[in-house]
């Protein structure tokens, strides 16, 4: 698909003066995708940007350098996370988005797609739940989290439908009867952005919600792996297989992406490449089906033994004690690394004997040996936790465990 093409789907087809760069600065749905479908129709780049920004990113943003105008690929900046809350943008265009949309509707059987948006549009995961229903003529609709938080939900929602969430949103839902209710009229439940502890899947099956488990990333144009719905409620875990726009191996330890839905560089960079290698650490069974074991750059290895971060954060999620947990690693004298769990401040002290029930399925190594409650809870301009401001507090004040 080129750029042309994409603007006519959007309703933008006549490019008039538009002339780029193009900044989408928006955070109302609306504005937004009336914004993006004019910067399509014309010339020049477009830089997807968070209205959360500060001063700072903003400062970052505008001293990217390099000529950003590479034509037919890579006009689409959109915004990923970074080490040290550095902001960047992975180039993308009309035949990245077109490639992830069209695997994603052979993996799923679907011709048309109908999608309610409750995650923000200059994220990856929203902008192509969009993708999906603009490109195949679908339905979309875009709908505050903080209105289904509240338990009010939209009229008019297709039978069809779809609709992507994070593990802490899927938790708020099942807490009453009107978020289950609501969850139930979807056909797929996508769940991603964050590891899902046990509990939450369990308690999904259990009320035979249709969840897909997956794997991607602003660089694959989000999902290059799924679970279907019915191999979740089958009893299935982990990200799936390969989607038909994509092509995933391990190599290293670490998980490889190739297909025409990767990424062409980050700006102001381009590549030609179609393979892209990720800081996630995985493994494949001879079925092809992928599990992610966490991210290479945040395993803790204390007295010799690895610990994923990831599954020490869901056994701390699953006890109900913590609003978000984040656990790293503190040098340490005798043991290299200790263990540390890091949550957000503002609750009073947590029942101890829940956490450590939670806890008591892990080796006793994996097991927290501080927690240090943080307030204001740190995350990057991408919306994630800053793993290295969390390190910086927790070297200041360690509680004892």
């Amino acid at each position: 698909m080129e750029r042309a093409e994409l603007a006519r789907r959007l309703g933008a087809a006549h490019a008039g003066s538009f002339t780029g760069p193009h900044r989408i600065d928006e955070a109302d749905p609306h504005h937004f995708m009336a914004a993006f479908s004019r910067a399509a129709a014309g010339e020049g780049d477009v830089f997807l940007c968070d209205p959360a920004w500060r001063e700072s990113e903003r400062a970052q943003m505008a001293s990217l350098g390099g000529d950003a105008r590479c034509g037919e690929r890579g006009w689409l900046m959109i915004p990923t996370g970074g080490s040290g809350g550095i902001v960047r943008f992975a180039r993308h265009d009309a035949a990245t988005i077109a490639a992830a949309v069209g695997g994603f509707c052979r993996h799923f059987g679907r011709e048309r797609v109908n999608s309610v948006g409750v995650l923000p549009l200059h994220h990856v995961s929203g902008f192509m739940a969009w993708m999906r229903s603009a490109l195949t003529g679908g339905t979309y609709i875009p709908w505050s989290w903080k209105e289904a938080q509240a338990g009010r939900f939209p009229g008019g929602q297709p039978a069809d439908c779809f609709v992507s969430l994070v593990p802490t949103q899927l938790q708020a839902l099942l807490r009453t009867e009107a978020g289950v209710a609501w969850l139930r009229r979807f056909q797929v439940i996508f769940l991603g952005g964050a590891p899902a502890w046990d509990a939450l899947l369990d308690e999904a099956a259990r009320l035979a919600l249709p969840l897909s488990l997956g794997y991607g990333s602003t660089e694959t144009a989000a999902m290059a792996a799924a679970l279907t719905p019915e191999q979740f409620l089958g009893g299935a875990r982990g990200c799936g297989t390969a989607m038909p726009h994509a092509s995933i191996a391990v190599a290293g330890g670490l998980v490889q992406v190739a297909g025409d839905s990767v990424f062409r560089g980050y700006y102001p960079e381009s590549r030609a490449e179609r393979t892209w290698i990720s800081g996630d650490l995985g493994s494949i069974d001879a079925a092809g089906n992928l599990t992610i074991l966490g991210r290479a750059d945040d395993v803790v290895i204390t007295g010799g033994e690895k610990v994923f971060p990831s599954e020490v954060e869901a056994a701390l999620k699953a006890s109900g004690q913590f609003e978000d947990a984040v656990v790293i690693g503190l040098k340490d004298d005798r043991w290299g690394q200790v263990v540390v769990a890091c949550h957000p401040a503002g609750k009073g002290a947590f029942d101890a004997a829940s956490v450590n029930a939670s806890l008591a399925s892990l080796a006793a190594y994996k097991r927290p040996k501080h927690y240090v409650a943080v307030e204001p809870w740190p995350r990057t301009p991408q919306g994630k936790v800053d793993r290295a401001a969390l390190s910086l507090l927790a070297r200041a004040r360690v509680e004892p465990a």
